[in-house]
């Protein structure tokens, strides 16, 4: 059956939604907890609490101690404590162990066991108190430390405790009347965490979805539909028989991708791919083949899986019965390699950017978006009049996607050449690509260009003519980027607007502060929309206490799609602009410079005991340090003191929430 099927050439779609939206899924927050926390209330007296804290903790991973000599020590902050309540004694933490630290060179103590508990006791001085918060933050270690900060909240009505990740529910908290128990209840946990976390996995699930969607559109998956149903029609004796394969058949789809999503997280760990998106050699390399791909996509030569692995495939297909359904999904899986071939590995590098399972998730929705309908035809397959038949279509639909995937081949050059500061492709260069590239998919839908496979035409369908007027529309709203146009449909896509020939467009000159003012500040430059900013935290703090503002810490990238659609989407808004400019001190730390520090400033890592020598390592570093994650964007408010005004957040497209959050933090510290 297979050695029937010609297997033509490479289609490509997920890649524009997925390369367009490179660390969409960070968002701030960290990919992966080794901790988690429950909190519980015992009542010794009215006037005598125990506060219980509970810890588990994945296999491998210990916290250290409050007693430790290397690493962060465990600490409890315990809020407005004047005169309303009176800690008795320390906190017990249970047993300890003590081991040798390499990287620290000395002893170092952390809790015993990947349960452990902790105890605090508490008088009560004012009989009115209801609710105790406290603040635990610590280092969790394995190979790397992260820092972690929980909000505990222990409301002696409820006998109850509550973990919170994020402050404002912890801030806001207020006891509600509740009956009175003897024991302690169990506790709850605030769900915003992985509700976050769950929002980013959802994304790239159905992002991924959709790219099955394409491929079941192309030239060497499309007409195995028929065959397959023809299979199944023949071979099952009953219906139900035939839907029972059908399902199976679905299902090993599944898990053949879903295996490959499995060892490649095998194989790179959870979260050591959050790299890639800006490593050099990786968006170079990718480049080189998204380039290879869209060439045969025109028709140039034919990529494939070897032919031995096909036809060793095929014989085990023919035993028949379950294990002969599986190998039949297997073989859909390697004879279609060179239409999904570059969907399934675009889906796993940008599903590798956000780490822990999404590599796994991104292959259950791409799978599923095969399976499903395969499995549905098998199972009706009066359904198949429906289908369209296979012809000169799928090829014009390969090619659509050759002149799309080359287009955003060069997002990844773009990205090498930003990380490296080469100026090689800055933003009139970039866009001038596209303008060409899509202007030839134009052409190419209006019938002016005709490629090696391309079967006879003598009109264009309606839908191809609409497809050519957008594709047209597109490209003429391209060309006033040339000259400095914000181009906001595309934001984040292109090279920013300062790292181009013309900064501040073609004619035009410096709105905002200039470099070359006589108060220009030292390790200061010129930012997003003319902001001042710095680049060096020390300097930064400094500075803003020179001026007595608020300091907004940015933690981006060179490469950073995101944190460019903050700056030209968000921090363009003129009430967002208004108060960046005025209120507050800008510190921008680029995570992915890579700038070497000079020998006396490279450093052995407190958190992931590795050296850093660039700058981009440094301020890395220095997010997971005291933040306790590594994503950009992310901004925080400090005070002067170098104290958080409210909670940090991410990535924030809504102006208005965006706003809020400044004002907040900007009232907090006038306040202090």
């Amino acid at each position: 059956m297979i050695q029937r099927i010609k297997i033509l050439f490479i289609p490509f779609l997920l890649l524009l939604v997925t390369a367009s939206n490179a660390q969409v899924f960070g968002g701030g927050t960290p990919t992966f907890d080794p901790v988690s926390w429950t909190a519980s209330v015992e009542k010794v007296s009215d006037t005598e609490f125990v506060l219980h804290y509970e810890a588990e903790i994945e296999k491998d991973w210990h916290i250290y101690s409050q007693t430790t000599k290397a690493g962060m020590p465990f600490s409890y902050e315990f809020q407005n404590r004047e005169e309303r309540y009176t800690l008795k004694d320390s906190v017990n933490e249970g047993e300890t162990e003590t081991a040798y630290s390499e990287v620290f060179e000395e002893y170092e103590t952390f809790l015993k066991g990947y349960n452990p508990k902790t105890t605090q006791r508490i008088i009560l001085l004012d009989p009115t108190v209801s609710v105790i918060k406290s603040v635990i933050t610590y280092q969790v270690c394995k190979e790397v430390c992260i820092q972690q900060d929980f909000y505990i909240v222990h409301d002696l009505k409820k006998k109850a405790g509550f973990v919170f990740r994020k402050y404002e529910p912890f801030e806001n908290y207020v006891s509600e009347d509740a009956n009175e128990k003897d024991e302690a209840t169990t506790t709850t946990v605030d769900d915003d965490f992985e509700e976050d976390e769950n929002k980013g996995l959802w994304t790239i699930f159905f992002l991924a979805f959709g790219g099955g969607l394409v491929a079941l559109l192309t030239p060497c998956v499309f007409p195995m539909i028929p065959m397959t149903v023809g299979f199944f029609t023949k071979q099952s004796k009953s219906r139900a028989k035939g839907i029972r394969n059908a399902i199976f058949y679905g299902l090993s789809i599944i898990l053949i991708y879903v295996v490959l999503g499995l060892t490649v997280v095998a194989i790179f760990g959870a979260d050591a791919l959050n790299a890639l998106s800006t490593s050099v050699a990786f968006n170079l390399i990718f480049f080189v083949i998204l380039v290879i791909f869209a060439i045969s996509f025109f028709g140039a030569f034919e990529i494939q899986l070897p032919n031995s692995w096909a036809n060793k495939v095929d014989r085990q297909a023919d035993r028949g019965g379950l294990v002969g359904i599986f190998f039949m999904a297997l073989a859909l899986a390697i004879v279609s390699f060179s239409c999904t071939g570059p969907i399934v590995g675009t889906t796993l590098v940008q599903a590798s950017s956000q780490g822990g399972i999404a590599p796994i998730i991104g292959m259950l929705g791409f799978s599923s978006a095969i399976a499903i309908p395969f499995a549905l035809f098998a199972m009706f397959p009066a359904w198949m009049k429906s289908l369209p038949k296979s012809g000169g279509w799928l090829n014009s639909v390969k090619v659509i996607l050759g002149f799309i995937e080359l287009a955003l081949a060069f997002k990844f050059l773009s990205n090498a050449d930003l990380v490296l500061q080469a100026h090689f492709l800055e933003r009139e260069l970039f866009i001038a690509i596209i303008i060409a590239v899509m202007t030839g998919l134009a052409i190419y839908l209006f019938g002016g260009i005709k490629l090696p496979h391309d079967s006879e035409m003598h009109h264009i369908s309606v839908g191809r003519l609409l497809l050519g007027l957008v594709t047209l529309t597109f490209v003429v709203y391209l060309i006033p980027g040339l000259w400095g146009a914000p181009l906001k449909l595309i934001s984040g896509f292109p090279p920013p607007m300062n790292y181009s020939e013309s900064p501040y467009g073609v004619g035009g000159g410096e709105n905002g502060i200039m470099k070359g003012d006589e108060e220009f500040p030292d390790d200061a430059e010129v930012g997003p929309h003319d902001l001042l900013s710095f680049t060096d935290y020390e300097a930064g703090m400094e500075y803003a206490k020179k001026e007595n503002k608020a300091v907004f810490l940015d933690f981006t990238g060179v490469a950073c799609v995101n944190c460019r659609r903050m700056e030209e989407l968000v921090w363009s808004d003129p009430k967002i602009l208004n108060i960046l400019r005025n209120d507050v001190v800008l510190i921008s730390l680029y995570a992915d410079k890579r700038d070497v520090l000079p020998k006396d400033e490279q450093y052995i890592s407190e958190t992931t005991g590795k050296r850093i020598k660039t700058v981009g390592n440094k301020w890395s570093d220095f997010q997971i340090k005291h933040y306790g994650l590594n994503a950009q964007p992310y901004y925080v408010l400090l005070d002067h003191d170098g104290k958080k005004l409210n909670k940090p957040v991410g990535y924030t497209p809504d102006i208005k929430i965006y706003e809020q959050w400044l004002k907040e933090g900007i009232t907090r510290f006038n306040n202090n």
